[in-house]
């Protein structure tokens, strides 16, 4: 007869003593155990004790997680969160060096544990380490040309507690005087500094920038691009994501009055260029953290347009109106003429005739033209940098099209002025940057007029098309709904620089445009009569019931998932399997990773379907909740799923890999009647359906399909042709 569910077998641990062997009951108190085990080993003051995971980690076993017990644990007596903070609270005061330092590393072990961080906290244990960092390492600074690796661990040890009691979201960032701030960023200043140290510090100083104002300003004073920008010309990946996050934080909460400053420092100390040599072209690969403070520093210093793009023209400010002049200067290579040369008359005529050509949809007064926002007096910018800049290829593109017939001019303003509104739209101009986006283009880092080079190569490909599709005034739309694809298109391929970008648009001409729009059309089947709708959703149901049967079908066969914990990755497994019958979960640890299925038998641990309430997903799974030291594994987040179950109970697994967690979070929400919604449901149940309506729709070409089966031939009078392989 198998153990009652409530009743696991572990094994418990306690220094100098042999290991016991027990069994919990999961419905008694966590305290009621405690003293048990205690009895067992004589042991007085139950209460000044708890039960471990006998682990790296070392979590504490908490009435919130005793149900991730398993059988066959291995836990450890151990003294309470409360009397082991205390004891550390203490010995990270000692006088003596070496005691201090075993006591730190301890300490920043411990700080993991939310349960002990707690009791720590509030021993004041924040305020404590503080006190260190600003005064209590002083005594070790002379000492630290001799001791300089203890000096360096004993700081690391303490900071890196810091971070871990921090990360645990249980006190405020406001709390922290000026001269701590003063001391993390003296760490971040100098040269020579440890690299934990150095990364611990980077930390810190960007999670005050983000979770304070106040602490904003306090920062920005003690901290300077210039001192951050030397961390970048490393080869050290982690210090040089932390520093550019360090950057990214600073330029976020910086008030719209000093981003522009900053912005100019940025360039004046040459992070653009320092950023492409040293990281982008770097040959250590690019990761997924590095890539999001990227794509973050790119947005904002597209955001940077923002002000220009919603600045309207003032028609009355002459300084604007003069840009207007100079573009039309450079275009027709007029020299100013004098106040008194022919008539007022004769003069706005030419002006009218000269803005005509130039494509303005005001011909008479063209600073109209830029009351429009967005894209306002950025789009006026980006032809003045045209002009000036790229001049053959702009007196090129008015000369060729004031020449041409009448309608088939394609407008040199108004094209710019929308361009201009859609490069701000493809990238997102005056949005805040979002918090999962790896999407940063290389090619912006490599000029530091960017943007405006972008619009260079973008008008150019507009009049190349508007040639291509011999389009008229009324194609205007059509000709810039192509542009866009061109654009987008290209900026999908990732081009390393900007030349590449440019030849990327070559090969997108509107004839591979259109060749690449009517092979997707056929591709996809995506008719929109009455019949064809019908017959998709007639075929649609059978579909689903089809990837339903393959997803409890895998379920069956069972994954073996990696026990993760909160913080650290373990080399330990655990395996689960659906019935046959689609009734009953089978789970239980393992010890490596199985070759082949597990059968039902090895599987310990049941948990009946119907007993399952819910599946839950991402950060609302409680084994994802607790945050990780330095920065949160955005990945583990994306493969995370917990089942509820009973009462209010958890089975908690984070899948290998995306393909399995869409199989098991489908399998499961099939089994629970809910409908199946991850993106491999949606892209089978694309593909499938695709290939089913090509077949309905196959034709035939007049061809009978006979109601009864050829004849089966006679057999031949030999063999002979067969091959004999052996």
């Amino acid at each position: 007869m198998p153990p009652p569910a409530d009743i696991v077998k572990v094994a418990i641990e306690w220094p100098g003593a042999f290991p016991k062997l027990m069994e919990i009951d999961q419905k008694k108190p966590l305290s009621a155990i405690i003293k048990e085990v205690c009895e067992g080993w004589s042991l007085g003051n139950p209460e000044n004790f708890a039960l471990q995971i006998a682990d790296a980690t070392n979590f504490y076993i908490t009435e919130k997680n005793r149900n991730d017990i398993k059988n066959g644990s291995i836990l450890r007596l151990t003294t309470s969160p409360y009397q082991t903070a205390l004891q550390l609270h203490e010995r990270i005061q000692s006088s003596s060096m070496d005691a201090k330092l075993e006591a730190l590393k301890d300490l920043a072990n411990a700080s993991r544990d939310i349960t002990f961080a707690q009791e720590f906290i509030n021993l004041d244990g924040i305020s404590l380490l503080t006190q260190m960092v600003e005064s209590g390492t002083e005594r070790y600074q002379k000492l630290q040309k001799i001791m300089k690796p203890c000096f360096g661990d004993l700081l690391s040890f303490t900071l890196t507690a810091f971070v871990e009691l921090m990360d645990h979201g249980i006190v405020s960032w406001d709390t922290f005087s000026v001269a701590f701030i003063k001391k993390i960023a003296s760490y971040v200043n100098k040269s020579a500094m440890d690299t934990a140290v150095l990364q611990r510090s980077l930390a810190i100083l960007e999670s005050m920038v983000l979770n304070s104002q106040d602490l904003y300003h306090k920062v920005a004073q003690e901290i300077t691009i210039g001192q951050l920008i030397p961390h970048l010309q490393g080869t050290d990946q982690d210090i040089q994501t932390y520093t550019i996050a360090v950057i990214n934080a600073l330029f976020l909460k910086a008030p719209e009055e000093k981003r522009q400053e900053m912005a100019h420092i940025l360039a004046q100390k040459q992070l653009r260029s320092i950023i492409l040599s040293n990281v982008i072209r770097s040959p250590t690969p690019i990761n997924d953290e590095m890539a999001h403070q990227l794509y973050v520093l790119q947005v904002l210093n597209f955001n940077l347009l923002e002000d220009r793009m919603m600045t309207k023209m003032d028609p009355q400010d002459q300084a604007q109106r003069d840009i207007i002049f100079e573009l039309r200067r450079i275009a027709f290579d007029v020299e100013c003429e004098p106040n008194n040369s022919g008539s007022i008359e004769k003069r706005k005529s030419m002006y009218t005739r000269d803005y005509k050509k130039l494509g303005f949809i005001n011909h008479v007064n063209p600073a109209v033209d830029f009351t429009q926002i967005p894209p306002g007096m950025l789009a006026l910018d980006n032809m003045l940098y045209f002009a000036k800049h790229h001049q053959d290829a702009y007196i090129r593109i008015v000369l060729e099209n004031s020449s041409r017939e009448d309608k088939h001019e394609c407008p040199f303003g108004r094209s710019s002025i929308e361009l201009t509104k859609m490069l701000c739209e493809i990238l997102k101009v005056g949005e805040l940057p979002s918090e999962n986006c790896h999407d940063f283009h290389p090619m912006f880092f490599t000029h530091d007029r960017a943007f405006e080079e972008f619009f260079c190569i973008c008008i150019q490909l507009l009049n190349k098309t508007w040639k291509e599709m011999r389009a008229t005034s009324e194609d205007f739309n059509k000709v810039m709904q192509v542009v866009r694809e061109q654009i987008m298109r290209a900026l999908t391929l990732k081009p390393n620089s900007l030349d590449q970008f440019k030849s990327r648009l070559q090969n997108l001409s509107y004839t591979e445009i259109l060749k690449i729009r009517q092979s997707e059309r056929m591709n996809q089947e995506d008719f929109q009569s009455r019949p064809i709708l019908e017959l998709r959703e007639k075929i649609q149901p059978e579909i689903m019931e089809l990837i339903k049967q393959q997803r409890l079908n895998r379920l069956c066969e069972g994954t073996c998932f990696r026990k993760i914990s909160s913080r650290r990755r373990q080399d330990k497994f655990w395996y689960c399997r659906l019935s046959p019958n689609h009734k009953v979960l089978h789970y239980g640890d393992l010890e490596e990773s199985p070759q082949g299925e597990v059968p039902h038998d090895s599987l310990q641990d049941k948990l009946p379907v119907a007993d399952i309430k819910a599946v839950i997903t991402g950060k609302d799974c409680p084994h994802m909740k607790e945050k990780g030291a330095l920065k949160q594994n955005k990945e583990v987040l994306e493969l995370a799923f917990s089942v509820l179950y009973e009462s209010d109970e958890y089975l908690n697994f984070i899948a290998p890999d995306k393909h399995e967690y869409c199989v098991w979070t489908d399998g499961l929400n099939a089994l629970l009647g809910k409908e199946m919604t991850s993106d491999y449901t949606k892209s089978d149940m694309d593909t499938l359906l695709s290939m089913e309506m090509k077949l309905r729709l196959l034709d035939l070409e007049n061809i009978q399909i006979p109601e009864v089966p050829p004849p089966i031939p006679k057999e031949p009078s030999n063999y002979d042709f067969v091959y004999d392989c052996n």
